[in-house]
């Protein structure tokens, strides 16, 4: 009887009236024990009222509705698909919209609805993909943010690279643990570009210095990602950097200079294609000879040879415990193992010559460093 009376009075009533019952109507469904006939009727009304003019009025079945699973499937969809400030609750609370429903409605919702939709209580794998490849970064915080969301490593890569360039979200992502290693290489690649962008710099520097020292920034922090990253995933970073053009030899004369000797067997795995193992039994206990076929076979200049065998050497006295050394003496060793073999018309042996020189000072650069902040410690 409640329900025919509202019938027939709402089309009268003021705004304010009609959302107060709207309001109670909703809550009568959604908590009372309707009889199946008052129940019908309640349906039929609340179906009615989602072409109510106003939104309070639409907003005022919203808000009861939103918190249960026993809604009209119906008014939940007209709900969902009403104005922003409407649409709000349900988007962010209703466990009546599947993950279809919530994909689809954030390719037609406003930036703060897709925010909403991020920080639901539970978002699948499905719905952060979409998320990540449909949505502003304002959104993919939400997303980051939420413990309960499930979020796939191509949805970490694809989130950094539509918004690697919003410092919030990129920081966010670098302090997140489940972040895959060629995703925060991608994103430490990002930082250091607009660090070069950034008209500071442009006014400090010239451009071509500005670009060299991003290299060797970009070359130190990959070098730092490696001891963060589990070795399960090396193949998946040898491979990101290959793709970038960034495995050079630059970088990898960097890895066996800094003891990165498990990830310069990954380089080697991918660049000659070869078995790990046989690559690990090189590297452990083979011979200058097989070093130098290795390195041959991986596209590593014929200069580098020598130095990179010696590196290499000394690298395995250090893991038997005879020796102690560290970047600094192993890289002093590649200097100059580098510079006896350097025939000065050979263009290419003197710039190999140079390039380990200055690995030999960077390292250099980095002990002086380590003591003076340990002295400062003190």
């Amino acid at each position: 009887m409640i329900v025919q009376h509202m019938l027939k009075w709402i089309d009268t009533a003021r705004v304010a009236e009609r959302a107060a019952a709207a309001d109670a109507l909703a809550r009568a469904y959604v908590t009372s024990q309707l009889g199946f006939e008052e129940r019908c009727a309640a349906e039929g009304l609340l179906t009615l009222l989602l072409d109510d003019p106003s939104p309070k009025v639409r907003l005022a079945i919203a808000e009861p509705l939103s918190l249960t699973d026993r809604a009209p499937l119906q008014v939940i969809h007209g709900l969902a698909m009403d104005q922003p400030e409407v649409a709000a609750p349900i988007l962010a609370l209703s466990p009546m919209l599947s993950d279809a429903d919530l994909i689809e409605r954030l390719g037609e919702t406003v930036p703060a609805n897709q925010r909403l939709i991020a920080s639901r209580a539970r978002v699948s794998m499905e719905l952060s993909a979409a998320i990540a490849e449909l949505c502003d970064a304002a959104a993919c915080m939400e997303l980051v943010a939420n413990s309960g969301a499930a979020i796939a490593s191509v949805s970490f890569r694809r989130m950094a690279e539509r918004h690697g360039h919003a410092g919030e979200l990129r920081d966010m992502l670098l302090r997140d643990e489940r972040v895959p290693a060629d995703t925060r290489h991608l994103l430490l690649v990002m930082l250091g570009e607009a660090l070069r962008a950034s008209p500071l710099v442009s006014a400090l520097m010239s451009k071509q210095r500005a670009d060299r020292l991003f290299h060797e920034a970009c070359s130190k922090a990959s070098l730092t990602l490696i001891d963060a990253t589990d070795p399960e995933e090396h193949a998946a970073l040898v491979e990101h950097l290959r793709i970038r053009g960034d495995l050079t030899t630059a970088f990898v004369a960097r890895l066996v200079a800094y003891g990165k000797i498990d990830f310069f067997g990954a380089v080697l795995v991918a660049l000659t294609g070869r078995p790990a193992s046989r690559i690990r039994g090189i590297l452990a206990s083979g011979r200058d000879v097989a070093v130098a076929a290795t390195l041959r076979a991986a596209g590593m200049p014929e200069a580098s040879h020598v130095a990179v065998a010696a590196a290499l050497g000394l690298w395995r006295e250090v893991a038997n415990g005879k020796r102690v050394a560290g970047a600094q003496e192993v890289s002093w060793l590649m200097m100059k193992s580098a510079e006896a073999g350097t025939d000065r018309s050979d263009k290419a042996a003197g710039e190999l010559a140079s390039l380990f020189r200055s690995i030999h000072l960077e390292a250099l650069r980095d002990n002086a460093r380590g003591h003076a902040l340990a002295m400062a410690a003190a």
